[in-house]
């Protein structure tokens, strides 16, 4: 299924006004897993910082910017330099942002993961959901160790090769036509970070058995909804008034619960210090 097309006309829609804006993102945060597992982890990371120091962050691959305008706001210490191959994204994430108290920490810029221009360095940089769709991962994590500064931090978050993307066997194809590779292997992808002068410091499995259910209810089947017609958004209120309470549950039980193994990945890998 073709997914671009989807996000594009929500993302054009919800940007008609600045509550929109701020209803979406809520809404994103709140049906995507992946969103409770990376916030806890930059919240997290972010903290260790001294609120006095300034924090210089990278959105590598901001998309609809929601990641750029919830760090600017929870910490008023971090700038965010939100980053996407898009100018039609980038333009609608600041629109936004520039009506919010949260705009001056935030620069929106058209860059090139695969050939980035941005200098840092960055005491963090962020990917979600972004180098699976990226032919030529490990000169990207090259780029990012170029611009990190030492004893800084790469979060990246992806889908895994036990079952991202939704496949499940060699014949499956890609919930999401625009993946390059339907997922990583956790080690292979450690492997390549480590390659490029990065340490992995924490891996973690996300969408276990919990989930990986709840994607299905929350996402999947919405999504197929509104790819064979659009009139399904006036049925999706209905459908969500249904399922919501399980998949929130599903969620927070995926979150609480230590994967041995599940469709996604999260890594955190660090610039080591220099001697």
């Amino acid at each position: 299924m073709d997914y671009d097309p989807i996000k594009d006309r929500l993302g054009q829609w919800m940007s008609r006004h600045p509550w929109l804006q701020r209803m979406f993102y809520g809404v994103l945060n709140l049906l995507f897993l992946r969103a409770w597992y990376v916030r806890r982890t930059v919240r997290r990371l972010l903290d260790s910082f001294p609120e006095t120091r300034p924090v210089r962050v990278l959105d590598a691959g901001t998309g609809f910017g929601q990641y750029a305008y919830f760090m600017a706001r929870a910490f008023r210490n971090v700038h965010v330099d939100a980053v996407d191959i898009k100018p039609d994204y980038l333009r609608r994430a600041q629109h936004f942002a520039d009506q919010t108290s949260v705009g001056p920490q935030i620069s929106w810029i058209q860059d090139d993961l695969t050939d980035l221009q941005v200098s840092g360095p960055y005491d963090l940089i962020l990917s979600v959901d972004v180098m699976e769709h990226i032919k030529d991962d490990e000169g990207v994590f090259q780029h990012f160790e170029r611009v990190l500064r030492p004893g800084g931090y790469v979060v990246i978050n992806t889908p895994s090769d036990q079952g991202g993307s939704d496949v499940q066997a060699d014949t499956d194809d890609s919930f999401i036509g625009e993946h390059v590779r339907d997922g990583y292997n956790m080690q292979a992808l450690c492997e390549k970070l480590q390659r490029a002068g990065l340490t992995p410091v924490e891996q973690t499995y996300t969408y276990g058995p919990y989930g990986s259910t709840a994607w299905r209810w929350l996402i999947k089947r919405p999504m197929q909804m509104l790819a064979a017609t659009w009139a399904a958004l006036l049925l999706l209120p209905l459908y969500y008034l249904m399922v919501l309470p399980v998949g929130l549950w599903l969620n927070a039980r995926d979150v609480g619960h230590d994967n041995d193994t599940g469709t996604g990945v999260l890594v955190v890998a660090q610039k080591p210090e220099q001697r």
